[in-house]
């Protein structure tokens, strides 16, 4: 499959504050899905308002999507968002090979971080920021503290891709996964992830503020809860940050 997906428009920006700040500004003005590309960033963030490092040559995008669906529904995009950024570094490496999905939203290589997502409500827009290190990587100070360590496209596969051609591969991808989940619902898309994830059925702990729960990663729920099976039994997580 080649060529931009039909319905999708895109902007390729020089540099801008950040990519998801861009998508705010835009997003009133958007009948229809936009991606916005940057290849330099002044104020990158990541989950929880963090710091995204994001080095020159690396790839930075914005997907806003006009939607209507409750947030228990959009939230389910990062699922989405991740199988395409799976899907995407298999096209452009031409390797499956060391490619895993962590819990919530973040893409793994060879056991390093390689790429991350953020997703944030704009009214009745979904905004979709994705960021990959296509050819360098944060060094580990960069980086919270028992975090996976990052990792980048070149460093691990001697691959080197721009980030304009990354984000055709991308937005070709997302656009499948996304027809996919419209016309069948969560079901396919938590299978394919699921047969992607990190650390199925070993020992994982989810860290939520002061809280951490250790167990057995066992599966992911219809709502797109971590499952992990402990001392006190089954507990279904909605948002933590998982360390192995």
């Amino acid at each position: 499959m080649t060529g931009w997906p039909s319905g999708y428009d895109r902007q390729v920006l020089a540099d801008v504050d950040s990519t998801m700040l861009e998508a705010a500004r835009q997003a009133c003005e958007l009948a229809g899905p936009k991606w916005i590309c940057a290849l330099s960033q002044t104020a990158a963030r990541g989950r929880r308002g963090r710091a995204w490092v994001n080095p020159t040559g690396n790839f930075a995008a914005t997907l806003v999507l006009p939607m209507t669906e409750g947030p228990e529904t959009r939230a389910l995009r990062s699922f989405v968002a991740a199988l395409a950024l799976y899907d995407a570094l298999v096209a452009v490496s031409g390797r499956v090979e060391g490619l895993t999905l962590k819990w919530p939203n973040d893409v793994l290589l060879s056991g390093g971080k390689v790429a991350g997502i953020l997703l944030e409500s704009l009214g009745d827009h979904l905004a979709i920021g994705i960021g990959v290190n296509l050819i360098d990587a944060p060094v580990p100070s960069q980086v919270e503290e028992h975090a996976v360590p990052p990792v980048s496209v070149l460093s691990v596969l001697g691959v080197e891709v721009t980030p304009e051609a990354f984000l055709e591969a991308l937005a070709r991808a997302y656009a499948d996964h996304e027809s996919r989940f419209q016309t069948f619902g969560f079901a396919p898309i938590r299978e394919a992830w699921l047969a992607r994830a990190a650390r199925l059925g070993e020992q994982v702990t989810a860290r939520m503020g002061d809280r951490a729960v250790q167990g057995t990663f066992e599966t992911i729920d219809p709502e797109g809860r971590i499952v992990l099976v402990t001392a006190r039994g089954r507990e279904a997580i909605a948002a933590a940050d998982i360390f192995f």
